[in-house]
């Protein structure tokens, strides 16, 4: 006689089974999304990789600009300041002036002394002139000296033989002799005062001193009034470009000294990034290239520059320094990660909105060669700037 089962029994069995059944259901459902984030892991990051070969990207930039310091060329107090701290100054502006009375005198003094020169030369010129006239008097007298002369020596030569005859007396010729020997003595007198009249008139042209029409006295005298000219213009410090005043810290009436600087000028006109690119990207990057900038005070805005020029040497900060020479310092921690060189990026349009400040934060993207960039896969230029919160 079969004994009826239990059903509570039966129950439990089946019970049982379904709850092994779960759970094995649910480790291999757990396997199986392991899997799946295991290789979707995997393939994002080969992706990423690929994707960073092909657009190398850096958040270590920084916005830069070229600066010059203001220094005079002269020394003196500051009469007059036109600029304060952080004034934005156009090409030709007056900055301040450092007190010209000094070097108006000095102006003076070199224009007095001009005319002093001009006195002078006028001098050297009027007795150069009565040289010549002394020159020209002293030939003049030779010449007709000596044409007196040798008339009365061949007078002498025709009278003498006809002393013999007595158809002349010993007085006149001795007195045809005697004017012959003063005639004679004359030119040589004349061809003395000739000799003098001529060192005269060497003195005095050497003393003018000119070279064809060049007169060096003149001149010498004209560059002492350029430089005072040139040193009274020094006086009026301007603006040599369109920028921004910075690091003012001068005041009227302190004493400005030659060479040192008072304030500095961030030139407005030329932007440029320094961003530092792994050395693992350095095979990536070309002269010429354009990129991407996203300042971090502009989300959302991009700014097209170009790569003028890569870095080829960076301090060493274990070793020996070269002032000259940029320094990056490394990243370490229990592996040594890739060294950075400093990569200079010329901006080339900069949105009429955004305002450029010197040192400012900002991530650059390498853009490919035709200069658009495609769709990645993983996470491309937008999502890039995202995730650096410099995109919206």
């Amino acid at each position: 006689m079969t004994m009826p089962s239990d059903p509570q029994k039966n129950d439990g069995k089946t019970h049982r089974s379904r709850k092994e059944l779960k759970r094995v259901t649910s480790n291999a459902i757990g396997l199986i999304i392991s899997i799946v984030f295991i290789g979707s892991g995997a393939t994002a990051g080969l992706m990423l990789a690929a994707e960073l070969d092909a657009q190398p990207r850096t958040e270590d930039a920084y916005t830069r600009a070229n600066i010059i310091g203001i220094a005079p060329h002269v020394s003196g107090r500051i009469l007059e300041l036109n600029v304060v701290d952080n004034q934005p100054v156009d090409e030709g502006d007056l900055l301040f002036v450092v007190d010209p009375r000094p070097y108006e005198i000095a102006l003076a003094e070199a224009e007095a002394q001009m005319a002093l020169v001009d006195l002078a030369i006028a001098g050297y010129r009027d007795s150069i002139e009565a040289a010549q006239a002394e020159i020209d008097a002293a030939q003049s007298r030779i010449t007709k000296q000596q044409a007196l002369t040798e008339y009365a020596v061949q007078y002498l030569e025709r009278v003498e033989p006809l002393l013999g005859s007595r158809f002349v007396t010993p007085d006149q010729v001795d007195k045809a002799r005697s004017e012959a020997l003063a005639l004679q003595a004359s030119i040589l007198s004349a061809e003395a005062d000739l000799s003098a009249a001529r060192k005269k008139y060497q003195v005095a042209v050497t003393t003018l001193g000119e070279v064809g029409d060049v007169n060096a006295r003149r001149v010498a005298a004209q560059v002492e009034i350029d430089r005072a000219k040139l040193f009274l213009d020094y006086c009026y410090v301007t603006a040599p470009f369109d920028g921004y005043i910075t690091n003012l810290n001068i005041t009227v009436g302190e004493y400005a000294n030659v060479g040192q600087q008072v304030f500095a000028i961030v030139d407005r006109e030329i932007w440029y990034v320094m961003a530092n690119f792994m050395e693992t990207y350095l095979e990536e990057l070309e002269t010429g290239q354009t990129v991407e900038v996203y300042l971090m005070a502009f989300p959302g805005r991009a700014i097209k520059g170009r790569i003028q020029g890569i870095g080829w040497a960076i301090t060493d900060t274990e070793g020996p320094t070269l002032d000259p020479i940029p320094t990056v310092s490394p990243t370490l921690d229990w592996v040594r990660l890739a060294q950075r060189f400093p990569v200079r990026i010329i901006l080339e349009e900069i949105p009429q909105e955004v305002e450029m400040r010197m040192g400012a934060t900002a991530a650059v993207i390498v853009l490919p060669e035709e200069g658009e960039l495609p769709k990645p896969m993983f996470p491309g230029l937008r999502e890039f700037a995202q995730k650096l919160g410099l995109a919206e």
